[in-house]
């Protein structure tokens, strides 16, 4: 079963290009290459500007909480998009429960 990571970001305002980039830059150079990645989405605030949603999918959450976060990969991706980050942000994992197409 593969697990969901959702990063609720909130940047300093202002910045929304300048982070724009870098996430989609620490994504395809850092975190792609992480053993466990399956894929990841980015959702960009429309009432909030400076909120963006990260959805990042994994093999396991070990995958993340381990392989990932404890690699100097982490480090690296933290280096590019922590910066622009105002506060620190709210990251959680969820199992899928069901799916529903239109």
């Amino acid at each position: 079963m593969t697990t969901l990571e959702i990063a609720d970001i909130r940047i300093q305002p202002g910045r929304q290009a300048e982070f724009d980039e870098a996430i989609d830059r620490g994504l395809r150079t850092v975190i792609r290459q992480a053993d466990g990645f399956l894929g990841a989405t980015v959702h960009k605030g429309v009432e909030s500007p400076e909120r963006y949603v990260l959805q990042i999918r994994w093999s396991s959450i070990e995958a993340h909480n381990v392989g990932f976060r404890q690699s100097p990969a982490f480090a690296e991706w933290r280096a590019i998009v922590g910066p622009f980050f105002a506060q620190p942000p709210l990251v959680e994992h969820f199992d899928l429960l069901t799916t529903v197409e239109a």
